[in-house]
């Protein structure tokens, strides 16, 4: 479905009043909602469809996902949970998984960003470059 200009623009401006210091408020967000559901302006349903967009996305962005094939040491944690938060800046939301089938290293995902220094990617590269 192609959006019009005008609803990407409503839509980016809605985006921008439901977040505080940078952040996405969750309560701004189902308020702007349910305004635009109660009132129907003209291209409601547009403006909704880009504005759900934009805010997963956003929350895509502030959650990352750190995989290893151990359990990690608490120390280790509150680095990489520094060390993130020092990219990405404040409010990353982190989780930490085992992933057995990585053999060794780690694999971390923020949003599109993907940074992977498993064993398991190096033996795979490893094989195709025969």
């Amino acid at each position: 479905m192609k959006i019009s200009k005008q609803a990407q623009r409503d839509a980016r401006q809605l985006f921008r009043s439901c977040q505080v210091n940078g952040l996405l408020d969750e309560n701004r967000v189902r308020t702007t909602v349910t305004l635009l559901a109660e009132k129907k302006p003209r291209g409601y349903l547009e403006v909704l469809s880009r504005l759900h967009r934009l805010v997963k996305l956003s929350v895509e962005q502030h959650a990352a996902l750190v995989e290893s094939a151990a359990p990690l040491a608490a120390g280790i944690q509150s680095e990489l949970r520094g060390r993130l938060n020092g990219i990405y800046g404040a409010g990353l939301d982190i989780a930490f998984r085992e992933n057995p089938a990585l053999i060794g290293g780690l694999r971390i995902r923020v949003g599109s960003d993907l940074y992977d220094g498993s064993v398991k990617t190096r033996l795979e590269k490893l094989e195709q470059s025969f």
